[in-house]
């Protein structure tokens, strides 16, 4: 295992802010250097204190905490920094995967940036990348929009909209309208469109529904929807 004196990386600097990517699932999928950052800052901001306290606690680590979240986020992001302009160590996390894709990180990395302070990127999982990776579908080029808006009428626009999308477009969805979702992939873009709807990543039930967006909706119906779910839709021309 490489160590800080290997590796000076490892060791958080004063007046920083870190970025750092959590697992999504699997614990193991921890890098070495996010485990030395978040057990060396002098504050962790999370989304959840719960759920970042208790990952901490299961690699034997306890720093301080502290809120950041969607309901605090403008607050935090000034309080946060005007840390690091002080000198503090501040790593920032989401509850899974990498901050600022759909999740809180951009405010705070954005204050950061206006006061000139450093700002260092910790990468590693992301559901999005993980999906993108074994999808199937195109990956040369690809649209990320994060989570629709909940109503149907704005989903059903958005696919209207990139009907004709010459890259694949990228999703997240909740499990509260994943089967809504998928059955208006089928209405608006054809049953023959190719779809990636992939739920649970590198958890005990990852599961990969790729195919036609028809075929996906009724497999898709036969399943638990519970979990969280990456949807890819393919170019209008592609052939898996």
């Amino acid at each position: 295992m490489t160590t800080p004196a290997d590796n000076p990386s490892l060791v958080p600097l004063p007046g920083h802010l870190y970025v750092v990517a959590t697992p999504i699932g699997n614990l193991a999928d921890l890098t070495d250097r996010a485990r030395a950052i978040l057990g060396a800052v002098d504050v962790v901001a999370c989304e959840d204190t719960r759920t970042t306290g208790a990952m901490l606690t299961r690699l034997g680590l306890h720093r301080e905490l502290t809120p950041y979240h969607e309901h605090n986020e403008t607050e935090a992001a000034e309080r946060l920094a005007e840390q690091i302009s002080l000198g503090k160590s501040v790593a920032v996390v989401s509850d899974a995967g990498t901050p600022g894709l759909s999740d809180p990180g951009f405010r705070v990395v954005r204050a950061c940036r206006r006061r000139g302070l450093p700002v260092v990127p910790v990468p590693g999982p992301s559901a999005l990348v993980a999906v993108l990776s074994a999808s199937g579908l195109p990956t040369n080029g690809f649209l990320f929009a994060g989570f629709l808006p909940p109503k149907s009428a704005a989903r059903i626009a958005f696919l209207q909209k990139h009907r004709d999308f010459d890259y694949t477009l990228a999703l997240y969805e909740s499990c509260h309208r994943i089967d809504k979702f998928a059955a208006e992939i089928v209405e608006v873009l054809g049953a023959d469109r190719v779809i990636c709807i992939a739920k649970e990543v590198t958890k005990l039930h990852e599961t990969f529904l790729v195919g036609l967006a028809g075929d996906v909706l009724a497999r898709l119906l036969k399943m638990s929807l519970k979990g969280e779910f990456v949807v890819l839709i393919a170019p209008r021309d592609f052939v898996p």
